[in-house]
Order: C-alpha cells, then sequence, then structure tokens
C-alpha cells in the first residue's frame, strides 16, 4: 500500500503546550482546542466508513493527550494518539502540503540518504532521521509508537536552508534515479527555510521553527 507523505511548519512548543495541559489552557488555546477536537471528530468518521477500529477513538486520545498520558492498551492506539496529536499540528501550523506518495518510503528515503552520505553530506542533514524521527522527544509522557502507522516526523526550520545548499551541490554525484526528487527537496526546503528567516525577523508573534512530516496511507 503507497504511503502519502505531507508536511507543514509549526511551532514545536506551541504544538507541547496542549499535552498534558488539561484545565490549564489559555482562551485562545481552548478556541483553538475547539477546532482540534472538530478535526479529531472527521479523522474518527474517516475511520469509521473505512471500517477500521483502532480500538481507541481519536477524540478520546486527545482528552488522554490533554490530561497527559497515552495510557490505553488497546492494541492500535498508537494510531490513535499519534493522529490526535497530528490535529493539534495541523491547527497550530501552516497549511498542509504533498511531499509524495511512495510505495515504499522507508527504502527510498534510506537510499537516498546512502547517497547523500556517500557524497559527502553531514549526517543531521539526512533526510529519514527527520521524516521518520518520530513525534518530539520533549514530550512530557510516553506516547507509543504506530508500528504501521500514521507517523509523524519533523526537521528543524533552521536546518532547512543548509540542508538544501548541501543537496544542491552534491546533486550531479548521486545517483540519476534520485536527482528530480533531490531536486526537489531542495526547493521546498529552500523556500521554508526563506519564509521562516523574513518571518522571524518581521513578525513579533511569529513561532514556527519546525517542518512537521505526516505519513499516512
Amino acid at each position: 500500500m503507497s504511503r502519502i507523505i505531507t508536511y507543514n511548519t509549526a511551532g514545536k512548543a506551541a504544538v507541547l503546550s496542549y499535552l498534558g495541559a488539561g484545565e490549564k489552557l489559555t482562551p485562545e488555546q481552548h478556541r483553538v482546542l475547539g477546532m482540534v477536537r472538530e478535526r479529531a471528530e472527521a479523522a474518527q468518521e474517516e475511520l469509521d466508513a473505512q471500517g477500521l477500529d483502532w480500538g481507541l477513538r481519536i477524540p478520546e486520545a486527545l482528552d488522554h493527550l490533554l490530561e497527559g498520558h497515552a495510557n490505553s492498551t488497546a492494541r492500535y492506539a498508537a494510531g490513535a494518539y499519534t493522529r490526535a496529536l497530528q490535529c493539534i499540528i495541523d491547527l497550530k501550523g501552516s497549511d498542509p502540503y504533498d511531499l509524495g506518495v511512495y510505495s515504499k518510503p522507508a527504502t527510498f528515503f534510506l537510499a537516498l540518504d546512502e547517497e547523500l552520505r556517500r557524497a559527502g553530506v553531514d549526517e543531521d542533514l539526512l533526510l529519514y532521521p527527520h521524516v521518520f524521527s518520530g513525534p518530539p522527544k520533549e514530550i512530557p509522557f510516553f506516547l507509543p509508537h504506530a508500528v504501521d502507522g500514521p507517523h509523524i516526523g519533523m526537521f528543524p526550520l533552521a536546518k532547512a536552508g543548509p540542508a538544501a545548499d548541501a543537496y544542491r551541490a552534491v546533486s550531479g554525484s548521486v545517483s540519476p534515479e534520485f536527482r528530480d526528487e533531490l531536486e526537489r527537496f531542495a526547493s521546498l526546503l529552500e523556500s521554508e527555510h526563506g519564509e521562516w528567516e523574513y518571518a522571524t525577523k518581521a513578525l513579533d508573534w511569529y513561532d514556527q521553527d519546525t517542518i512537521f512530516f505526516s505519513i499516512t496511507g
């Protein structure tokens, strides 16, 4: 089955501020939370329409995250928790964009990283560790890993520009089968980095610092 990878940008701290916040949410957070709940309900309706039962409903998983735990023992609860967290990311972040559709994304990104590594790109700029990083490690409680997805990945916006430069510098050294995708990744990272640089200087309310990847399908 093909996997769909999308991405958007958000502030990691802003996303984390909802986890375990319970009744301490600010009025603005309560306003946003109302929309997050609507998105969680819509995501659950999509699962129901597909006849999928994760053993934990996404709105209930969202409540658990707000309470500061992810202790459901349901077999596929990790998927519900990941999808609930993605609902928060989406409401706190930019509009989502498509990265691509891949039949075996892990295999593709591992192979691309091997090409980049061979060409001399620094380890902290490789793609697989970011696209498949998992949710923020700063989450103050254990969040189970969804083996079959959905998955969340992250790429710091501060590294996006250097990564784009590194990819372009070695594009002629990687196997031809990867060059078009590598150029596309360089372009999108360069664009996101440019917007981040401008916004951090020009907008005092801007707090986005992370590209979040969502892997579904």
